[in-house]
């Protein structure tokens, strides 16, 4: 349990620099902002002592994409309970489904929206804080 003045955390997962530096920029005052570029970053980043708070996640990246990042953090009973967020490009109803099905608790398309963004991670945090 972190302590109550402690920033939640946000890992922000995404193979693109220009949304890796959008992202940062936008959640920086409000939260503590981890990194990753790729998935199997953010598996490794999950596999640290202190977990993140919520995790934004890409879904088209290469190696690894973030479906099968979600399936796995879902898979383990030490980051289960993390929420996601996808936050991508595919804009398909199916690919939403998709997304949710495998545990994801939002899914917001790009070009993203910064108010829209910054509410729902809020509204995660707070849930999470609740749960």
């Amino acid at each position: 349990m972190k302590p109550a003045h402690e920033k939640p955390t946000v890992l922000i997962v995404d193979d693109s620099a220009d949304n890796l530096s959008l992202l940062n920029e936008l959640l920086r005052d409000r939260y503590r902002v981890k990194v990753a570029n790729h998935g199997n970053a953010a598996l490794r980043i999950m596999q640290g002592e202190t977990l993140p708070d919520l995790i934004l996640l890409d879904i088209m990246m290469p190696e690894i994409d973030g479906y099968e990042v979600c399936r796995r953090l879902k898979a383990d009973p030490r980051t289960r309970d993390t929420p996601i967020i996808f936050l991508t490009a595919k804009v398909g109803v199916e690919d939403e489904q998709h997304g949710l099905a495998l545990g994801a608790v939002d899914y917001i398309t790009k070009p993203i929206s910064p108010p829209i963004v910054l509410a729902r991670v809020q509204t995660q945090l707070h849930l999470k804080a609740a749960a």
